[in-house]
């Protein structure tokens, strides 16, 4: 709702102004789906938002990959710069004409979120569980001792949980019936939760915790990741909220 981004029509095509961080494959992808503000005072449209398809080549497009991330290191991030962009009528996504069409992408993007999270927790726990099973300390495994069995207990208590969300989740929206809060919902949940489970993994891996073979220490950063992405926590909190009492506090 604070969005900067605005399209301005001039003669036959738009001219795109403004910054965007953090966007996938906004370097590499070759076509980028940039939501803007329309800035055109006596329009019908003016200060609605559009979804404009534009191709990275476009001059004015400038898309600089994002350097040093430590988590999902399988796909880069830019900072983009649209510098009097300028694309065609037909550049137009003609399901996009306001905020609430932006935020039928944003839910479902939330909702991916929190199985990206289940599936992150789920290599935790299993990595955990086996650790446990196979390591011997002071002449037993490690699954025989009480606080390690407490602790998968509780890692599996919240992982349950989980998947309890995404499949009421996934019911509801094939039943056309997930609403964004409900989506929101999933999200602060499921991103908490596989935090604190990849937490008390690699807790019960100990020192080997830390390395890369035992794939603990790469799902807790890319957990890092996607708990701050498609809205930060706050964020999340706060849009549930308003649902909740009717009131927004968004500043």
């Amino acid at each position: 709702v604070s969005l900067e981004t605005t399209a301005r029509r001039d003669g036959d095509g738009w001219v795109l102004r403004g910054t965007k961080k953090w966007i996938g494959n906004g370097a590499s992808g070759g076509v980028t789906f940039v939501w803007a503000r329309v800035d055109d005072e006596g329009a019908d449209e003016h200060g609605s938002v559009r979804c404009f398809l534009v191709e990275q080549e476009t001059p004015g497009y400038v898309g600089t990959v994002i350097r040093g991330k430590a988590s999902l290191r399988g796909i880069h991030q830019a900072h983009i710069v649209l510098d009097d962009v300028r694309v065609p009528l037909d550049a137009v996504l003609p399901g996009a004409r306001s905020f609430k069409d932006a935020s039928t992408v944003l839910y479902s993007t939330r909702s991916g979120v929190a199985w990206s999270a289940l599936g992150h927790a789920t290599a935790c726990y299993e990595a955990a569980l086996a650790y446990a099973q196979q390591r011997v300390q002071f002449g037993k495994p490690l699954a025989k001792f009480q606080m390690v069995q407490e602790r998968l207990t509780q890692m599996l208590e919240q992982l349950t949980a989980m998947q309890l969300y995404c499949r009421t989740m996934a019911d509801l929206e094939a039943a056309g019936r997930l609403r964004p809060t409900q989506a929101s919902l999933a999200k602060y949940h499921n991103t908490r939760a596989a935090r604190r489970i990849a937490s008390t993994a690699r807790d019960l891996l100990g020192g080997n915790g830390i390395l890369l073979e035992n794939a603990v220490m790469q799902h807790m950063a890319d957990i890092e990741a996607i708990h701050t992405y498609e809205g930060t926590e706050s964020v999340q909190a706060l849009l549930i909220g308003r649902d909740i009492t009717g009131m927004s506090a968004f500043a």
